[in-house]
């Protein structure tokens, strides 16, 4: 962590899904099933590429845009629907904690604040900040609600920065994919990434550090 606290950070800002917890395939797969029951076959990792870095309303978006003939609902009607499959596929979500970011995102909160900028759901975030047992060490967490673009617009790390009163040049971004990354660049902040998926590979161009794994920063 020394090189981390070398640029002597205001706020860490975290991704969630695939950097915290390991969801994104899941979500993926959950949609391909919700497609399948209405009518539209989809591959696994055709809808991976419009979930990974995403917010649900961006991902719903490209899938009316994709998949024409699904029907024009309202996203959080959708969102209800979708959930009861990804709860079929995510069973046991204590399984999807990636234990290596965690450890990270705790010795980060020694250095400084820390909270959670995700295109999630508010609710969904704060259920997997309990999951992974980071309450005491996360001072907020920012949703999809709340702000007003998603990643790969700058909207709510910048948001996460007035919110610590703090100057974008000094947060450091962890994230894990193309559109997290450019949100973070395009703040002005600092980006840490973590370039784990091999299914759908991501683009870190403009990162300070990327590593495959958080644990790698105990070997620096």
């Amino acid at each position: 962590m020394d090189r981390i606290i070398k640029l002597k950070p205001a706020a860490f800002l975290f991704d969630l899904d695939g950097t915290l917890i390991d969801s994104e395939m899941l979500w993926s797969r959950a949609i391909v099933s919700w497609l399948a029951e209405k009518g539209v076959q989809a591959e696994l990792n055709e809808v991976a590429s419009l979930v990974f870095g995403h917010s649900w309303i961006d991902i719903r978006a490209s899938l009316q845009e994709r998949f024409p003939s699904l029907p024009v609902r309202s996203i959080y009607e959708d969102g209800r629907e979708l959930r009861e499959h990804y709860n079929r596929v995510a069973s046991d979500l204590s399984s999807i904690v990636i234990p290596s970011a965690v450890e990270f995102y705790r010795a980060a909160a020694k250095i400084a604040p820390c909270a959670i900028v995700s295109g999630s759901p508010h609710s969904d975030i704060e259920t997997a900040v309990k999951i992974c047992g980071i309450e005491a060490e996360t001072a907020f967490v920012l949703g999809m609600e709340d702000y007003a673009c998603g990643k790969p617009e700058p909207d709510g790390y910048l948001a996460a920065a007035r919110r610590f009163g703090a100057d974008p040049a000094r947060c450091i971004v962890v994230e894990d994919s193309s559109a997290g990354v450019k949100s973070g660049i395009a703040a002005g902040m600092t980006v840490i990434g973590i370039d784990r998926n091999r299914t759908v590979r991501q683009d870190f161009s403009g990162c300070a550090i990327t590593v495959s794994d958080l644990s790698e920063f105990k070997r620096r």
